[in-house]
């Protein structure tokens, strides 16, 4: 199996264009045309990680965190990173990264984080602005759900739950081909009028080109008409953080034994108690800080999140339980969601959970 064959069904998993724009996700080391002799998971793909690699026969690193993320201009082997990076290209290993390609899923990260609390009724805290569009177009009612099926099967028509979405009108349409014209209705040079259906259907933005080659493979015009929009509207389940509840409430000190217990973190720093108990809980994993409004915004009694800094607790401002559990502990469970979801994808392969522990924080 090629590396490029593995990198397909991670993309399934997590697309490419649900990062942010910030991030530097992909294969960011190797040839994706050579041949995968195993696969290793991880969350961060330092040097001790691609040792690992090496000694279990794989050759492709799968990384939750990039280890390339900054720019560099120089590869010395001077620090942490340059050393990873000369190792992996040394042993012809590819590295692949994740990070908020599977933050912003929907099953990713932060619905990870939830389950591992047992969080009910879930949803996206942040939902990701600007990545739905909307294509009309138009064509005959004979040709009408030839098109309408092609879209749906290129990804368009999704709205949450539902699936084959689309909004269709019956209208009045004129034209007049030039000379150079072939049209499939009516001759060139003669005005033609007719009946025509409007469909409406939403996409993803990243899904724009598979959903014009199937608009054009499966319209019957020689022309064809079309329009495509950037809609303002959320997408509800596309974005970072998650926001869920307890069955059974508790007090919040016990909420944070019990937190503590679950994601096996070594310590939680925390704003004052609000002498309120916890049932509705945000989580975003890695540095959440920004959001700590959105969480207040959603009636959160407690945010779960790390990075926090000193001043950033004031802004609970006793509205809410802040907690900063660590940003390693946030994500702990994600490299086990990556090889559980690569091992039922890709049968009969080595896809190895990492051993090496790459937690850089440390705790007395």
């Amino acid at each position: 199996m090629k590396i490029k064959e593995i990198v397909t069904v991670l993309e399934e998993m997590a697309p490419l264009a649900y990062a942010e724009d910030f991030d530097n996700v992909g294969l960011l080391v190797g040839d994706d045309e050579a041949e995968s002799t195993g696969v290793l998971v991880c969350h961060d793909a330092l040097e001790a990680i691609i040792d690992e690699a090496i000694t279990k026969n794989c050759n492709l690193v799968v990384c939750f965190h990039p280890i390339l993320f900054s720019g560099i201009k120089k590869i010395t082997g001077k620090n942490y990173v340059e050393r990873a990076i000369l190792k992996a290209i040394k042993n012809d290993i590819a590295i692949y990264a994740i990070h908020t390609a599977l933050d912003n899923h929907s099953a990713g990260v932060n619905k990870i984080f939830c389950d591992a609390l047992g969080l009910v009724n879930t949803k996206i805290l942040i939902p990701k602005e600007n990545f739905i569009q909307k294509l009309v177009t138009y064509t005959t009612p004979d040709n009408s759900e030839k098109v309408r099926n092609a879209l749906f099967e290129a990804g368009a028509g999704t709205i949450g739950n539902y699936d084959n979405c689309s909004f269709n009108t019956e209208g009045f349409f004129t034209f007049k081909g030039n000379e150079d014209s072939n049209p499939v209705i009516g001759e060139r040079g003669k005005l033609h009028t007719g009946t025509e259906i409007k469909i409406e259907v939403v996409f993803e933005k990243h899904l724009q080109s598979k959903i014009l080659k199937a608009l054009f493979a499966n319209h019957l015009y020689e022309e064809v008409a079309y329009e495509i929009y950037t809609l303002q509207n959320s997408h509800q389940n596309i974005g970072l953080g998650m926001i869920g509840e307890f069955e059974t409430e508790m007090e919040e000190k016990d909420f944070l034994y019990f937190v503590k217990d679950k994601m096996i973190a070594d310590g939680i720093r925390h704003s004052a108690f609000t002498g309120k108990r916890i049932k509705k809980v945000a989580v975003l994993g890695g540095s959440g800080s920004f959001a700590i409004k959105n969480a207040i915004q959603a009636g959160a009694d407690a945010f779960l999140t790390a990075d926090l800094k000193y001043h950033q607790f004031y802004e609970a401002e006793n509205r809410l339980l802040l907690a900063d559990i660590g940003h390693f502990e946030s994500e702990r469970y994600t490299k086990n969601y990556i090889v559980d979801y690569l091992q039922k994808k890709i049968l009969n392969f080595a896809i190895i959970l990492a051993e090496e522990n790459t937690n850089p924080v440390k705790y007395l």
